[in-house]
């Protein structure tokens, strides 16, 4: 499963609970494995993967997209007794491209630069300054914005019928999106189950600056509905 539930509409899960889900899926005798496509490569803020903010130790990781930065590269992580498992069963593995020497030197470029612009830090600090800034804006719209929930750069905006009944509301998340496009030429877009949360995932090299001309975008939009 997803560390944090990015597909399910940028859901943090309550402390403690894949700690309570690892245990239950090991007593069956399953693997857990952490999906870290969406959230993993330090974008968190506190942690280079989501699954460490939970305290907990995947048997299988899986990661993805932003290994590359845009080029076709992802990887699976686990251990050896369970890559020895796999290769005991006769099952083999083949990928043309795999390991191929381009795609390692860009995922090991994408790593220098993550640790060498300290960018989980600052995917921390500006997703706390982000985060703020998308709960003022809550505050003065709070008709229509249930809920503002996030980690670093990794945030959730859940519009709503009404502040009381928390209904979801796809057809204004919708409308939002397209004015901002329209309006301000920025590309948002939406997730959850009914399509009614506009997530924040941004490229890890995001402003403060970034940040304003979004919040201040957004701001525009709403006062306009």
């Amino acid at each position: 499963m997803e560390s944090l539930l990015s597909c399910a509409g940028q859901v943090i899960p309550p402390e403690g609970y894949l700690q309570a889900v690892y245990k239950h899926v090991h007593e069956a005798g399953g693997l857990c494995i952490a999906d870290e496509v969406q959230v993993g490569f330090g974008r968190v803020g506190n942690c280079f993967w989501g699954f460490e903010l939970q305290g907990v130790i995947p048997d299988i990781v899986t990661i993805g997209k932003p290994m590359g930065n845009g080029h076709p590269v992802s990887s699976v992580i686990t251990t050896p007794e369970i890559a020895k498992r796999f290769a005991s069963t006769g099952m083999s593995y083949f990928n043309t491209f795999g390991g191929n020497p381009v795609s390692m030197a860009i995922a090991e470029a994408v790593l220098t630069v993550i640790e060498n612009e300290s960018l989980q830090e600052h995917a921390r600090t500006l997703g706390e300054y982000l985060l703020q800034q998308l709960l003022k804006l809550q505050a003065k719209f709070p008709t229509h914005i249930g809920d503002v929930r996030g980690v670093g750069l990794f945030i959730g905006l859940d519009i709503v019928k009404d502040k009381d009944s928390r209904e979801p509301n796809p057809q204004l998340a919708s409308e939002i999106i397209n004015n901002m496009l329209k309006k301000h030429k920025i590309i948002v877009s939406v997730d959850g189950p009914v399509r009614n949360v506009i997530k924040f995932k941004p490229p890890m090299c995001f402003s403060r600056e970034n940040a304003d001309f979004l919040v201040d975008s957004l701001k525009d939009v709403f006062t306009s509905l």
